[in-house]
């Protein structure tokens, strides 16, 4: 049984080459590839893929949205996450979203094959380490909703962006960025997100 496989990756020579490295092995077969994250939903609904594996860097968390938008509205296709660092709070969505798994851009180029292969058989791919890691973290002091302003404001969102997205009011939302950068003994909203960057909270 041949595995029809999506490649989502923002860089054009990364793509290409993992096109080729997928392509080596005789049971995986790329059906597509796509490097922008707002067209890898119409690509994967067009072309049906058993797996889709997708550049979690991507701009503004693209990589891992799309991926929690494939599993709802294509359940059938498995996804596999790619990623330069693990960021905890990567790996932690990631896990709780059920999504495939995550392999480091790191890892020896034979385990994306094997991932690949494990992801379609239904099993998920999560280096022990990392899952233990994001699920024993307890040092953030931040509650969910604290977490998710900061990540939209982290990707660039201002307040009125965040008050839009979130159906809050901008009071509210400058509260909340208040009462973070409090908590987090932080002397901006900058200097929060890098707090929560370098701890790998978002």
């Amino acid at each position: 049984m041949t595995i029809r496989v999506v490649i989502a990756e923002e860089l054009e020579m990364v793509r290409a080459a993992l096109v080729l490295l997928v392509e080596r092995e005789s049971d995986i077969k790329v059906v597509a590839s796509t490097g922008v994250g707002s067209e890898l939903i119409r690509t994967v609904l067009e072309y049906s893929p058993d797996v889709t594996v997708i550049d979690v860097d991507m701009h503004e968390r693209e990589g891992l949205l799309s991926a929690m938008a494939i599993q709802e509205h294509l359940p059938d296709c498995r996804t596999l996450l790619t990623a330069r660092f693990a960021r905890l709070a990567t790996v932690r969505q990631s896990l709780a979203s059920g999504l495939g798994g995550l392999v480091l851009k790191s890892s020896p180029a034979a385990h994306l094959s094997d991932a690949i292969r494990s992801v379609h058989e239904g099993r998920r791919v999560f280096d022990t380490e990392l899952t233990l890691a994001a699920w024993g973290n307890t040092g953030c002091p931040l509650t969910e909703r604290e977490m998710e302003i900061l990540q939209l404001a982290a990707a660039g969102d201002d307040i009125n962006e965040i008050a839009v997205k979130l159906s809050l009011s901008p009071g509210t939302v400058r509260n909340y960025l208040a009462t973070t950068v409090r908590k987090m003994d932080a002397r901006n909203r900058l200097d929060a997100v890098r707090i929560a960057s370098m701890s790998g909270w978002i």
